[in-house]
């Protein structure tokens, strides 16, 4: 869509849907309490929004390159002060990690080498918070053809953010306390579903009536 037509969908936006849901956004305009941070890629194919029908003030939706989460102290960067906010700020009780299909990311985790010219920025980002799932995945699975390849890739690399988000000191706090889930999801774009990890099956698996939080060994309940 070129700037003209995101014009007109302003317009669009401004005269139907934002008149009809005027007390909404009045309401919104005091304050936000979303209950659930969904972290998700920057891919132009998936709309947090859209495929869970939230409305505006439901998600606190963070996106960058591959869905990643460098673990505390690795780097001061946003998504770092995301997390904390969301669960420190805001006070989110669910943390959703969703990759997808198809992502370029990990087409490009996988075959790393080649981006260093083509792509500085992306093979910085990538080599440096992406090398557990990569080494993960060769080390593992290089035997498995590319498209399965990929799969597993785009799976492991939430799965391992998911471990990123709990070296961080608020999430394992509200994880002790039972304050906050932490849910792996996986969005298939050619047919609209999303898969989410069952610890209990070592799988992820389609996500029909409820998600499945996933459960942290280190996590123990201390009498008090």
């Amino acid at each position: 869509m070129s700037v003209t037509g995101l014009i007109q969908g302003l317009n669009a936006f401004h005269s139907d849907y934002f008149t009809t849901n005027r007390a909404l956004f009045e309401r919104l305009s005091n304050g936000q309490t979303p209950e659930v941070l969904f972290i998700t890629c920057s891919d132009s194919r998936i709309d947090p929004c859209l495929i869970t029908q939230s409305q505006p003030g439901e998600l606190f939706v963070m996106r960058n390159v591959g869905n990643i989460i460098p673990s505390y102290g690795a780097a001061s960067s946003a998504e770092a002060a995301g997390v904390e906010y969301a669960v420190a700020g805001v006070g989110v009780r669910d943390i959703i990690v969703c990759g997808h299909s198809h992502c370029g990311a990990m087409k490009g985790l996988l075959q790393i080498g080649t981006l260093s010219e083509q792509m500085p920025l992306v093979y910085d980002w990538l080599k440096r918070h992406g090398e557990a799932t990569r080494r993960l995945v060769l080390d593992n699975y290089a035997h498995v053809e590319p498209e399965r390849l990929l799969k597993i890739a785009i799976e492991q690399n939430v799965l391992t953010q998911i471990e990123n988000l709990e070296t961080y000191p608020v999430v394992r706090s509200k994880l002790h306390s039972g304050q906050l889930n932490l849910h792996a999801w996986m969005y298939e774009i050619e047919t609209g579903k999303v898969f989410a990890y069952d610890a209990g099956l070592r799988q992820f698996t389609l996500l029909r009536q409820r998600s499945f939080p996933v459960p942290d060994p280190l996590i123990t309940t201390i009498p008090a």
